[in-house]
C-alpha cells in the first residue's frame, strides 16, 4: 500500500466483542489483504467463542452517519455487508447504497450464528429479499441461510445446484453458496454461479469448530475485488485465504471453537 494507490473497502456490519467475527474479522481480513477498512456498525453484540448473549441496534440515523462519513472523505471501492439486525436497519443501508452506487456490494446475509444463535428478526427477510438481494454483486449464503431464503430444505449435492441458480434469481448478480455445512465426503465444495460462469471450488474438510469463517470469507472476497480481482477469483482467493486462517487458527477463549490466524493467512 502507498500514497498513490490506496485502495478502501467498508463494512456494514455488527460488532463482535470476541473480536473473532464481524466488524473485526472483516477489519483484519481487509489488512491482511493491503486495503484500507472502513467501517459502519449496525449492530453491538455481547458475544465470545462460547456464543452470543445480548444484542444493540444503535439509532439508524446514526448508522447512517458513519456510511456518510465514510464515502464523503474515502475512495470506497467496494461494501461488504454484514449483520443487519431489522428491516429499519436494511432500509436504511439500501437507500445509502442507492445513493452511493459503489462499484461492488457483497452481501453476506447473516441471519443465524455458529452457535445458533438467530441474528435475523423475521420481519427483516422480506426486506433483505426486496432491497438489499438485488443491490449486490454476489451473495454468500451458508446452506442454512439459503434454506433460509428459499424456505426449503437442501439436503444433498443435487439440491444445493439447484439451490444456487434458485438463489440468483432472487436479483443479485452472482451467488457463492458455501457448503460447510453440506456433508459432500471429506472436502467442502462451495459452488458460484453469476449466470455465465459456474464453478466448483473445492479444499479438504478441517475436523474442526470454527468463528468468524463466513465474515472473513466475504470481507476477504471484498477486498480482492477493490484490488480489481475478477469476481470467480476473487471467490477462489477468499476460499484459499480462510483454509489457511483456519490452518493457522487458534484458540484464545475457554471453548474448543478456533479463530482464524489473518497474519498468517496473509503469509
Amino acid at each position: 500500500m502507498n500514497m498513490s494507490t490506496t485502495y478502501s473497502a467498508l463494512t456494514i456490519a455488527g460488532s463482535d466483542s470476541g473480536g473473532g467475527a464481524g466488524i473485526q474479522a472483516d477489519l483484519k481480513a481487509f489488512a491482511a489483504h493491503r486495503v484500507h477498512g472502513l467501517s459502519a456498525i449496525a449492530a453491538l453484540t455481547a458475544q465470545n467463542t462460547r456464543g452470543v448473549s445480548a444484542v444493540h441496534v444503535p439509532p439508524v440515523g446514526f448508522l447512517r452517519a458513519q456510511i456518510d462519513a465514510c464515502f464523503d472523505d474515502f475512495s470506497v471501492g467496494a461494501v461488504k455487508l454484514g449483520m443487519l439486525a431489522n428491516a429499519e436497519v436494511i432500509h436504511a443501508v439500501a437507500d445509502a447504497l442507492e445513493t452511493y452506487r459503489p462499484a461492488f456490494v457483497v452481501l453476506d446475509p447473516v441471519m443465524i450464528a455458529t452457535s445458533g444463535a438467530r441474528l435475523l428478526e423475521d420481519s427483516a427477510l422480506s426486506a433483505l429479499r426486496e432491497r438489499l438481494i438485488p443491490l449486490a454483486s454476489l451473495i454468500t449464503p451458508n446452506i442454512p441461510e439459503a434454506e433460509f431464503l428459499l424456505g426449503h430444505p437442501i439436503s444433498d449435492a443435487a439440491s444445493a445446484d439447484t439451490a444456487l441458480e434458485a438463489l440468483r434469481e432472487l436479483g443479485a448478480r452472482a451467488v457463492l453458496l458455501k457448503g460447510g455445512h453440506l456433508l459432500e465426503g471429506n472436502e467442502v465444495v462451495d459452488r458460484f454461479s453469476d449466470g455465465q460462469t459456474v464453478a466448483r471450488f473445492t479444499h479438504p474438510r478441517l475436523p474442526l469448530e470454527a468463528h468468524g469463517t463466513g465474515c472473513t470469507l466475504a470481507s476477504a472476497i471484498t477486498a480482492l475485488l477493490c484490488r480489481q480481482q475478477p469476481l470467480a477469483t476473487a471467490c477462489e482467493g477468499a476460499i484459499g485465504y480462510v483454509a489457511r486462517g483456519l490452518q493457522w487458527g487458534y484458540q484464545p477463549g475457554k471453548s474448543s471453537v478456533r479463530i482464524l490466524d489473518h497474519i498468517g493467512a496473509a503469509r
